[in-house]
């Protein structure tokens, strides 16, 4: 099923350009008033390659400027290409929200661009054309992959693991720690045997896009226009086990801006719903009482918690079927309670935020009435529905720790 091989991979002399100055945030969470800080940081940070420096200048470039500074890079040695194509093993160390270390061990490889249709490589959410069309550019200005796709895969006996850690344990080939406070550790796979270990491993299942639709769908756009290229057929691709520890699903709560809190009888609209209403002294005392009272609650049950800022966190679940607990809690709460439709949601009457203990502070400060702190989406249920042919309801995850850019690029050649 999913392609991949090796690649000739073009990276950072980390001896002119140490990873920890020039990595930077994958380009579309960068907001526009962090791009110059990024730009200065250092003259060939991974940013100049990937956004203008004013993002008010995005919708006239053609990335001619890009393509000419990723040349002179390569002149100047900053960028070189390896003379051998190969797999390489990233490793990712970092803090979770509870303060624990965790690491994700994944690699890097050249994915045979598939279409959907094929149910090959499995999309989990829609795209917009705007962002499809900037990065077209970008592809068509400079020949090569800049960003990465990160995709999962299902490996839930780990098989691959003792392969990827194996090239780690023979030498790590250039380290450095991004933005996020993340270690990203590189390694290229020698070892011929472990090769032919992943293409077999990966030949015999599907993937589903983690992150990076746009620019898959961006990749797609340029084969079929580019005809017959050899290189355009491919794709600069990150793939991790979505079953490892290291792998972190991470729920997105919902932040209710414009409507009441509900009384007794808004509540009671939740039928067949049991509430347990728990303390909650503090935003900074969340992350363990949603760890004692709302996580264990799944899989077996849908469940939310809602708060108003008045100290007691509602707990709401009810047994759980085969439909998706964020669609459950959009319809009966977000439609039932609050009256919030899909048109609501997409003119603003819902924020979408990531961190729990900064919504209940936001809750507290008055910039929204309720918040609904909900459990992650499971692996199995992320490939249930891909492999359904069905995309996940909006914001229903997202996947930690990103991909920073930087790390590894991919020329359009035949030969890379």
């Amino acid at each position: 099923m999913t392609d991949v091989r090796p690649f000739r991979a073009l990276r950072y002399d980390t001896e002119l350009a140490p990873l920890s100055r020039v990595l930077a945030p994958v380009y579309d969470v960068v907001a526009p008033e962090d791009r110059p800080v990024l730009w200065d940081r250092d003259p060939h940070s991974a940013i100049r390659l990937v956004l203008t420096r004013d993002a008010a200048e995005e919708a006239t470039t053609d990335y001619a400027d890009v393509a000419e500074r990723l040349s002179s890079w390569q002149r100047e040695g900053v960028l070189v290409e390896e003379a051998e194509p190969r797999f390489w093993v990233l490793r990712q160390t970092f803090t979770t929200d509870a303060g624990d270390e965790a690491s994700r061990i994944g690699f890097f490889g050249a994915l045979r661009l598939e279409d959907y249709a094929a149910r090959i490589v499995r999309p989990h959410e829609r795209t917009l054309a705007g962002p499809k069309a900037d990065r077209r550019k970008l592809l068509r200005a400079t020949g090569a992959n800049l960003s990465s796709i990160f995709m999962l895969y299902e490996d839930k006996a780990d098989a691959l693991t003792a392969h990827l850690t194996a090239a780690l344990d023979a030498g790590v080939t250039a380290s450095g720690i991004d933005t996020a406070g993340v270690r990203n550790d590189l390694a290229p796979i020698v070892d011929p045997a472990a090769e032919a270990a992943v293409q077999a491993f990966l030949a015999e299942r599907p993937v589903v896009i983690a992150d990076g639709h746009h620019r898959y769908e961006t990749a797609l756009g340029f084969r079929d226009e580019s005809g017959p290229a050899v290189g355009a057929d491919r794709v600069l691709a990150y793939f991790a086990n979505a079953f490892s520890p290291g792998t972190l699903l991470l729920p997105i709560h919902r932040l209710v801006l414009d409507r009441p809190v509900p009384d007794a009888e808004g509540w009671a609209r939740l039928v067949g719903w049991e509430e347990k209403p728990v303390p909650l002294a503090s935003a900074e005392a969340l992350p363990d009482v949603l760890a004692a009272e709302l996580a264990p609650l799944a899989p077996a049950r849908h469940a939310f918690a809602a708060d108003d800022g008045s100290g007691t966190l509602r707990v709401f679940s009810k047994p759980a079927d085969a439909e998706l607990g964020v669609r459950v809690v959009h319809r009966d709460v977000l439609g039932g309670v609050f009256g919030i439709d899909d048109e609501a949601v997409r003119e603003g009457a819902v924020a979408f935020p990531k961190s729990a203990v900064q919504t209940a502070r936001d809750v507290r400060a008055g910039r929204g009435s309720v918040a609904l702190y909900l459990n992650p989406l499971l692996p199995e249920e992320v490939f249930r529905v891909t492999e359904a042919g069905e995309t996940l309801p909006q914001k229903s995850t997202f996947f930690q720790p990103k991909l920073p850019t930087g790390l590894l690029f991919r020329r359009l050649d035949p030969d890379a």
